[in-house]
């Protein structure tokens, strides 16, 4: 008879746990969603597939002729380079134009905007009809937008060349021939180097027409020291 009725004291004590615990969820408020706090003010839809780790930013021991302040864009190894000064650079990867898109030329930035609207050209927009896929005249800037969170407009002879320097929604094309002739970057990449390359910053693209010995530079490799200790 006691074991009987240590059972039903059991049971019953086991039922009022599961009964408050299941009353206490029902009633505790759930966690309200709201933005994470970021270093950037990029807002991703969902985390994006990072390149390969060779073209992420870093610091490089660089050799060349051009002042500090310059950037250099070296299309055939899909990076581009930021002087900071003597035997100093920061190496970016980059995403170039596909085959038949691809140039070179010294050029300077122009102007520069945050979150830019894209207005793909006329002839994009023909072009890319014919594959049946309506570009829109314009679209605003935002995470959609294929300019991404940055853009410098790059200028020859003080007239726009159509090419940019521009952040991507498409982090993964980095490192590949992708583009329609601009040079595309990681977001967290164009907001950085936007905020040191001022308009009129000077830009040396090397590709398709360069001839050798044209721009001189020597990528050395991995600055270890500025990595860890920066500067």
């Amino acid at each position: 008879m006691k074991r009987h009725a240590s059972k039903v004291v059991a049971i019953a004590i086991a039922t009022s746990t599961i009964l408050v615990a299941a009353s206490a969820s029902a009633f505790t408020p759930a966690p309200v969603a709201g933005p994470k706090i970021q270093s950037s003010d990029i807002v991703l839809v969902a985390t994006p597939k990072k390149p390969a780790k060779q073209y992420w930013r870093t610091k490089v021991r660089f050799r060349t002729d051009e002042a500090p302040g310059t950037i250099i864009v070296d299309t055939n190894n899909k990076f581009l380079y930021y002087i900071d000064g003597p035997n100093r650079a920061t190496r970016y990867g980059i995403g170039v134009g596909r085959d038949g898109f691809g140039w070179s030329g010294v050029v300077k930035v122009g102007r520069k905007a945050e979150w830019p609207t894209w207005t793909p050209p006329a002839e994009m927009r023909r072009r890319e009809a014919a594959k049946g896929r309506i570009l829109p005249i314009t679209q605003e800037g935002g995470i959609d937008n294929p300019l991404g969170a940055r853009a410098m407009y790059l200028y020859k002879g003080g007239r726009d060349t159509i090419f940019r320097i521009h952040g991507t929604n498409q982090p993964w094309t980095i490192g590949q021939n992708m583009s329609s002739g601009c040079i595309r970057m990681m977001n967290e990449d164009v907001e950085h180097l936007y905020d040191r390359a001022d308009v009129g910053t000077k830009v040396i693209v090397i590709g398709p027409g360069s001839k050798a010995g044209d721009t001189y530079f020597d990528d050395r490799g991995v600055d270890i020291f500025r990595q860890i200790f920066g500067g």
